[in-house]
């Protein structure tokens, strides 16, 4: 029997397509204002080189972004990333390359060279990370010892130098920074094929950043705190591998080695949610899925994930989802073609 972990568990449940659009040359000082993104994309930002202050425009806090940082946002939120000099910035033109849009300034300070991309899911898929994952996540490029990497030496590397290798203790940290220099080579050395590599190397990143962001000490309360947590990753592995099994929480908490209580108490401080809650979820994607790629009954779709009166699952899944099985089929189906 083959054990799939969670991580691949999700993004069978959850597809992702990646798309990097923008490679941004700046000189200082320089300012970029993004707003909401439209629903089913997650916009990220890759720091090659330089760095970047990120600003929400609803709060004004603010976060530094160093060389090798990754910040992703799943909520599509609006944000503003700039120099921090506070100066008038310089204006930047925009040069379509082959593969991608240069955006360049010409200020004479430091300088930033930076990716920014696109991940493209359903939207009922991108409101369920959105839901569980925060609404900005930087995924640093460190060793959790507060040691910064910087992966990139030079145009063409493929591979860790020997410093930064050592910098990088972990293998996904290593995988990681490898990948950003992959990224790096191919946006500024591009071939045939480079559109396609970069989109490639974008669906991996996703992945590598989740994974990155979940085994660090301080995972963001949501599903990465989850995952990261030894004694309730099963329970989690449990929902994605058999949504449709009766679970409750005793068997959760017995797959946990943990009491009822206390399941309940660390799912709630780690998830903010409960654990029926994310079972619910897992439930209603799965279908939602199956409803759009299958042609089962709506009661044999309601019966695979855990349903077994008909009329339940009827009225869990238009509670959940805002329309009943059959008008999601149809709607799905529809913009399926159109797409």
């Amino acid at each position: 029997m083959v054990i799939v972990d969670w991580l691949s568990q999700l993004f069978d449940l959850l597809p992702v397509r990646g798309q990097l659009d923008i490679r941004c040359s700046f000189g200082a000082p320089w300012r970029m204002e993004e707003k909401n993104a439209p629903v089913g994309q997650i916009p990220y930002h890759v720091v090659l080189a330089g760095r970047a202050v990120l600003r929400d425009p609803q709060t004004g806090a603010e976060n530094c972004l160093e060389a090798g940082d990754i910040l992703l946002l799943p909520s599509g939120a609006g944000h503003i990333l700039h120099d921090g000099s506070g100066e008038a910035p310089v204006l930047p033109s925009d040069h379509q390359q082959q593969h991608l849009l240069l955006k360049e300034s010409a200020g004479t300070g430091p300088r930033l060279d930076m990716l920014c991309g696109r991940f493209q899911l359903a939207g009922f898929h991108a409101r369920m990370l959105a839901r569980y994952l925060p609404e900005q996540l930087i995924v640093r490029a460190e060793d959790g010892r507060g040691k910064g990497v910087s992966p990139i030496v030079d145009d063409t590397v493929l591979h860790l130098p020997a410093d930064v290798a050592e910098a990088v203790r972990t293998p996904t940290g290593q995988h990681l920074a490898m990948l950003l220099g992959l990224m790096r080579a191919e946006a500024h050395n591009p071939g045939p094929g480079t559109r396609a590599m970069l989109n490639a190397y974008s669906a991996a990143l996703l992945t590598l950043a989740l994974r990155h962001a979940s085994e660090g000490k301080d995972a963001p309360v949501g599903l990465l705190a989850l995952a990261g947590h030894p004694r309730l990753n099963p329970a989690l592995i449990a929902m994605l591998d058999d949504p449709g099994r009766n679970w409750t929480l005793p068997k959760f908490a017995e797959l946990c080695h943990m009491s009822r209580a206390t399941l309940v108490r660390h799912f709630q401080d780690l998830l903010g949610y409960s654990a029926n809650d994310l079972l619910l979820e897992i439930r209603m994607m799965r279908a939602a899925n199956l409803l759009e790629k299958q042609d089962h009954s709506t009661g044999a779709v309601g019966e695979m994930v855990g349903y077994q009166s008909e009329a339940a699952f009827q009225r869990a899944f238009k509670n959940h989802m805002g329309l009943t099985p059959a008008q999601w089929r149809r709607s799905a189906r529809q913009e399926g073609h159109r797409d």
